[in-house]
């Protein structure tokens, strides 16, 4: 599932040292020597494609785009877009990401230190630098730096740089992520365009819907999304397979392919459930959340709304933080991510793009030409996001509203009563509670097997006395949700809680229940609650939706005591959540 991520940049397979392209561009495969880490002393071996647009020349000077993988892939996973970028007269290098399809060195998860130094080494190759790119691994058959890609006066700090190419960024996942930290320590990168990508990978992999800091960002840490976590690391130890061990067997010592740090916090996910403050620490060095200030440039965010992997809440807090420093940014949310890569009709596709019937496609190649060919053309909306239940045929377009603010919604509150009713009426509450009990050992409530596809995501099988849920009446009216709901609840639980060890972690899920009964895990999404302080009012940002409860409907809460996708907490408890009050109450945010 993981690479798959990759696949939104749909690989079209290539090989050789140069090749002709009909649609007028050459192709060329290449290693580059980069040095990377805190004092730039490392050596590492990284490979890549380069396009070169028969167009180009010295006399004839082109922007570039730099493009890398998403996490377990390779650079050949880039070479839809790169070779439909080179088609409209980009310079394109597409690139394995350290650790990843023939590059060296280790997995840093997209550190600025490391894979943000090895983009930044190869902007100055695209900057005319020599001495760093060879036609062999060994590095013994120099290249030079190319002569052709437009050059800038200055970079975005305001000063003049040396090998300053006009030249923006574009990937999805791991391969977003890079992009920040791209920017983060180069200003002469000019814009870029992260898909489907983290905040905060400390949430990523252990959201926690409460005790919120920055933005996603948690004081207390969540549950470990256990299936994720586990994936991550099998794909990454066996990614350079033997050969890749043999031929650098540096890879091989402390933690296989990756840094050190890596496999504790891998190993705490399994065991204990939740990263320790040294394993937190190593995720955000890799976040943005950590860098955002030193990210001046342009940004375009594409993130998808089937994604348990990095939900749109995600997308929102570095949209917010970087509005807030001025930088110009802009957002979509898709329809697709990690937990189903199909885009919707007319969205996007890197296989056969086609700007003027794809909505996404068009709103990519107008970025990049506006900030990169100086083209006056419209960047599109400040904030734009798909609806499910729009009808529309071609180009998706119809089926996206536009907005110049993210917070589109107005508040609708759902008051949980204590005969299990959500009720909108003030006089609808009357007092109760409803007990429910989590498992030894952080074990999932669930009897099926974990899934992360949305469609397959139903609370089926559940072990008795381990959820509570309140349900709406039919709804007479369809009800738009776009946003983060939120819920406002009072827990208590015994045994009693020392701390984090011992914490009370419960799931708040939302569904839509049908007229035949039939009940949807939104999108397949899962609010992990980690309570170290039961009686104490809790709030809980569960991740945000784009969804429409339709008329006939009925919007259903479900507090469980465990997930199949999660590890929850390792004492068991009995929980209370009391309910009778305005105070208990599921906020959605509702547009229309």
């Amino acid at each position: 599932m993981v690479t798959a991520a990759a696949a939104i940049l749909t690989p079209i397979a290539a090989s050789g040292p140069a090749t002709a392209d009909p649609a007028g561009f050459t192709k060329t495969t290449l290693h580059f020597q980069v040095l990377v880490g805190p004092d730039r002393d490392e050596p590492c071996d990284v490979i890549g494609d380069v396009y070169k647009p028969d167009s180009a020349s010295a006399s004839n000077r082109v922007p570039a785009v730099l493009t890398t993988n998403g996490f377990g892939g390779s650079k050949n996973d880039q070479a839809g877009i790169a070779s439909f970028l080179a088609s409209r007269g980009y310079a394109v290098l597409a690139y394995s990401g350290l650790g990843f399809g023939g590059s060296g060195c280790k997995i840093h998860m997209d550190n600025p230190d490391y894979d943000g130094r090895a983009a930044s080494e190869l902007v100055s190759f695209l900057g005319g630098r020599d001495g760093m790119a060879f036609v062999d691994p060994a590095h013994t058959v120099p290249v030079p730096g190319l002569d052709y890609v437009v050059q800038d006066a200055t970079a975005h700090h305001g000063a003049a740089e040396a090998h300053d190419p006009r030249v923006g960024m574009v990937g999805g996942s791991y391969g977003g992520a890079v992009q920040f930290a791209a920017a983060s320590v180069d200003p002469r990168i000019d814009t870029i365009i992260p898909m489907i990508t983290w905040n905060d990978l400390s949430y990523s992999l252990a959201p926690n819907g409460t005790d919120q800091t920055t933005g996603v960002s948690t004081s207390v840490p969540g549950a470990s999304k256990v299936v994720w976590s586990l994936m991550f690391g099998a794909i990454g130890v066996t990614n350079p397979r033997v050969e890749g061990y043999t031929q650098d067997p540096v890879r091989a010592l402390g933690c296989p392919n990756f840094a050190d740090p890596a496999c504790a916090a891998l190993a705490q996910a399994a065991v204990q459930g939740y990263p320790d403050p040294g394993s937190v620490d190593f995720l955000r060095q890799s976040s943005v959340v950590s860098y955002a200030d030193r990210v001046k440039i342009p940004v375009l965010i594409m993130q998808g709304q089937q994604d348990t992997l990095f939900d749109l809440n995600e997308s929102k807090a570095t949209f917010e933080t970087l509005q807030a420093q001025g930088n110009d940014v802009k957002m979509i949310w898709h329809s697709w991510g990690h937990s189903d890569l199909t885009p919707a009709e007319g969205e996007i596709s890197m296989k056969d793009p086609n700007p003027d019937t794809q909505y996404e496609t068009g709103r990519m190649v107008d970025w990049f030409d506006h900030y990169l060919k100086d083209s006056a053309v419209d960047t599109g909306p400040v904030f734009s996001y798909f609806r499910s239940w729009v009808d529309y045929t071609g180009n998706a377009a119809p089926a996206y509203a536009e907005s110049t603010d993210v917070s589109v919604g107005q508040d609708y509150s759902l008051y949980l009563s204590g005969n299990g009713a959500l009720t909108d009426r003030l006089d609808g509450i009357v007092p109760g509670a409803q007990t429910l009990n989590t498992l030894p050992g952080g074990l999932p409530t669930d009897r099926e097997a974990p899934d992360t596809r949305p469609e397959n995501q139903v609370s089926q099988g559940l072990i008795p006395g381990t959820q509570a849920e309140w349900s709406s009446g039919i709804l007479d009216a369809p009800v738009d949700v776009v946003g983060a709901p939120t819920l406002d609840v009072r827990v208590t639980a015994a045994p009693a809680v020392a701390g984090v060890e011992d914490s009370v972690v419960v799931f708040a899920k939302l569904y839509d229940v049908a007229p035949d009964g039939t009940e949807t895990l939104i999108n397949g999404q899962v609010a992990p609650v980690r309570i170290v302080a039961p009686g104490e009012p809790v709030q809980v940002t569960m991740p945000a939706i784009v969804h429409r409860f339709d008329e006939g409907h009925r919007v259903r809460l479900v507090v469980a005591g465990g997930d199949p996708s999660f590890r929850g907490s390792l004492v068991p408890h009995q929980v209370t959540i009391a309910s009778g009050d305005p105070g208990q109450a599921l906020v959605l945010p509702v547009t229309g």
